[in-house]
């Protein structure tokens, strides 16, 4: 298959050279020409404009982005409406916010040109070796036509639904589940210095103590489970979090998490959920 690859960064990059390998002929562009370019050592062929990579040496069947955002997204796509080959189908990989990729899926569809949101939990290398998880939303039939081919790209992809902007939504998700936990890692990075630990120290505790193996049971709970019977109560929450604060004000450092946490169970606690499961905090009121 004849593709274009529009933007060869880290991912891109790692993306062009799988296709390669996979047998592909790929087109590549990128807004900083050197990157592109240094791919043709590997059997891409580079092209200056981003038009002539989808529609050089006879059009592409499909192009394929790994953009910043949505705003560089439509900024390379939107030239493309009329050098874009009829039916080629356009795969972006870019994290996008949901709303203005559903009208970018609606807005292409419109054109001939169907759009598919496919985001990916992969690093660069993942990239290039094909591993990693990849999302995809949008019509059954185009996603059926695709997997053999988006399969051959990473270890596992996921269908999220008919609805062209849902893997956006699970890849937000997902990101802001990863960031948390960094932020978490963070607080306790800056709780263990207070405390006259450094890093290395602090994060022994994770050789005997796993907290994301709670991670399915307590994100179950908040979904359905009874709060009524609680197993850490909000008022012991916010108390143990006060404690954390204060410790940490003591050795002279500041946490970021922690407050917002604090502030998320002050919530819960004037609501009347003191006595309550603390997973009852993390519930959307109303």
């Amino acid at each position: 298959m004849k593709i274009a690859f529009l933007g060869t960064g880290l991912m891109g990059t790692g993306f062009v050279r799988r296709m390669l390998a996979n047998g592909h002929a790929v087109q590549v562009w990128n807004r900083s020409a050197a990157k592109a370019q240094a791919l043709q050592a590997q059997g891409a062929r580079a092209f200056a404009d981003a038009a002539a990579a989808v529609a050089g040496e006879g059009g592409v069947q499909r192009v394929h982005l790994s953009l910043a955002d949505d705003a560089s997204v439509d900024a390379v796509l939107e030239p493309l409406a009329a050098a874009l080959p009829a039916g080629a189908c356009i795969v972006d990989h870019t994290t996008t916010a949901p709303t203005p990729t559903a009208e970018r899926a609606a807005r292409w569809q419109a054109r001939g040109r169907p759009f598919v949101h496919a985001p990916v939990f992969m690093g660069p290398a993942n990239a290039a070796e094909g591993t990693g998880v990849m999302l995809a939303s949008g019509a059954r039939a185009r996603f059926d036509e695709l997997l053999p081919d988006l399969q051959a790209m990473t270890g596992k992809v996921v269908y999220m639904g008919e609805a062209p902007e849902r893997a956006a939504a699970f890849k937000l998700l997902g990101n802001l589940t990863i960031l948390g936990l960094i932020g978490v890692l963070g607080d306790v990075n800056r709780l263990a210095h207070a405390l006259g630990m450094n890093a290395r120290e602090a994060f022994s505790l994770f050789e005997h103590f796993n907290p994301g193996n709670t991670l399915t049971a307590r994100a179950g709970r908040i979904v359905s489970a009874d709060v009524t019977q609680p197993s850490f109560e909000m008022t012991m929450a916010r108390k143990d979090v006060r404690l954390m604060q204060e410790e940490a004000q003591r050795g002279g450092q500041g946490l970021f998490v922690a407050p917002a946490l604090a502030a998320m169970l002050d919530a819960g606690i004037a609501r009347g959920q003191g006595h309550l499961d603390v997973v009852a905090a993390a519930r959307v009121a109303g």
